[in-house]
């Protein structure tokens, strides 16, 4: 049977964050959209990403604080019921899933094909029995799990952040491959929850942070008893025992030793999803990072554009849903708009959050040379992190030398709900005077942003310049 043949104004591959946001805007301002899935509504944040890791890091919060008694309050012995976390987990899943449904994009006016699809040439996508010829093309299919070319990995059951979820019993011991943010929020989720973890990285852990941001998460992982084996390269995989256990041999500074555990996560990075989409069949350049497109989001078709982790700009469901206003704004309005000028935040969830935005020290010393200067804020020194009995961390202001911020960096408790006002500093281009002349509710977090900008300004603010100035102004006024 041959496929019936469409034609629209917009095609959307994939229904994760961008795909969907896209669609739902182009829908909604009276475009004819067809928007292609192969997979679950939603994509990987919903089903297999943000949405279950952070519920699943809630539970195993609760659990850490339970055993943790501290400003005189103490606990009874707690009992992880695994079986009812991982429930939760699905419901928190299943709760949110309707945002995301088939069924309310098609009350939107989506058409919805539940099929994978594929370029037939430079302006037409087939997926399952459906052919669609359209004006414009967004491709947000996302990115997968890497499976590295270890040997004995293929034949030894593994776990991925696309599978971890479907556990129904606590790991004994987990291992953990890989220690960027998925590794490090799941193995510490898994080791607060009971299991004992071990996290393998061949380099360093959290490698892309700044080092002393690192050093912070790093300690209360091994206050937590998780086991960290940096610059520890995996060798081999082998079942142990039984069915369920695996012996992973790995080369590290002390030569080549045996990891045993009940299961293995690999959480090594992701990949742009591209295959069997035909891409060359549409003329579309990419490559291991993802699609090549300009600072617009077009791909080398001028009718093909690309959003989220295919497009190789960073892997964040909040980059995705940018992604796809810049979309809007250029493909609909005909506006102008730069990709490359974002200012995307990342935060790692664990416990202590990590937060990031803008440039690293490092990095801004690599760019800007001399012409850098760094500011940093304890929380050590903010009464509501000395009132909640926790002032682990610390924030960190990186500018150019006449105050224009470059990044920040904040690792502690909520940094992840402090980043906002760094990155509406950055995306509006805001002086640091702004922070200083605002108003922040005292006791809060939130008022390190003002003390962050407020330390800038010390240095100027009592010189001896400043003391001269004050006593002559003394006798005018």
């Amino acid at each position: 049977m041959s496929p019936r043949t469409l034609k629209a104004d917009l095609v959307v591959i994939g229904a994760g964050s961008g795909g969907l946001s896209v669609a739902a805007g182009a829908a909604q301002l009276g475009l004819k959209v067809v928007l292609f899935e192969k997979g679950e509504m939603g994509g990987d944040c919903l089903n297999y990403g943000c949405v279950p890791s952070k519920a699943l890091i809630a539970a195993a919060d609760k659990a850490h604080q339970a055993r943790s008694p501290a400003l005189g309050v103490a606990s009874a012995e707690v009992t992880v019921d695994f079986a009812a976390v991982m429930a939760h987990v699905h419901r928190t899943i299943a709760t949110i899933a309707p945002v995301d449904s088939q069924e309310r994009f098609e009350g939107l006016g989506v058409q919805v094909v539940r099929a994978a699809a594929r370029f037939v040439d430079g302006r037409t996508v087939l997926g399952g029995d459906v052919r669609v010829k359209a004006r414009k093309i967004v491709i947000a299919t996302g990115s997968r799990a890497v499976v590295p070319p270890i040997p004995g990995l293929e034949a030894t059951p593994y776990l991925t952040n696309e599978t971890v979820f479907e556990l129904t019993e606590r790991p004994r011991r987990l291992i953990v491959l890989g220690g960027g943010p998925i590794g490090v929020e799941l193995g510490q989720a898994f080791r607060r929850l009971g299991s004992e973890v071990v996290i393998v990285e061949a380099a360093a852990i959290l490698g892309r942070e700044d080092p002393q941001a690192a050093k912070v998460v790093l300690d209360q992982l091994g206050a937590d008893g998780v086991e960290l084996r940096a610059g520890t390269r995996a060798v081999r995989v082998d079942t142990g025992g039984s069915d369920s256990d695996i012996v992973l041999t790995v080369e590290g500074p002390d030569g080549e030793s045996r990891i045993e555990g009940s299961h293995l996560l690999v959480a090594v990075g992701r990949a742009p999803s591209t295959d069997g989409l035909d891409l060359d069949k549409a003329g579309i350049e990419h490559d291991a990072r993802g699609i090549r497109t300009d600072r617009s989001l077009r791909s080398t078709n001028r009718r093909v554009y690309a959003v989220g982790d295919v497009a190789g700009r960073g892997q964040f469901t909040h980059l995705a849903g940018a992604h796809a206003s810049l979309f809007v704004r250029r493909a609909i309005f005909a506006a102008p708009v730069n990709a490359d000028t974002l200012a995307v935040p990342r935060v790692t969830y664990c416990d202590p959050e990590l937060a990031t935005i803008g440039l690293g020290e490092a990095d801004a010393v690599k760019a800007h040379g001399d012409d850098v200067r760094t500011v940093v804020f304890h929380f050590a020194e903010n009464d509501r992190a000395q009132a909640e009995g926790d002032t682990r961390g610390f924030g960190k202001l990186i500018t150019t030398r006449k105050g224009k911020v470059l990044g920040v960096t904040l690792v502690g408790r909520h940094a992840g709900d402090q980043i906002l006002l760094w990155a509406l500093v950055l995306s509006s281009r805001l002086k640091l005077s702004a922070l200083t002349g605002m108003i922040a509710p005292y006791p809060t977090r939130s008022e390190i942003g003002k003390r962050l900008a407020g330390m800038w300004y010390t240095p100027a603010l009592f010189s001896d310049r400043t003391r001269k100035l004050v006593s002559f102004l003394k006798h005018l006024a």
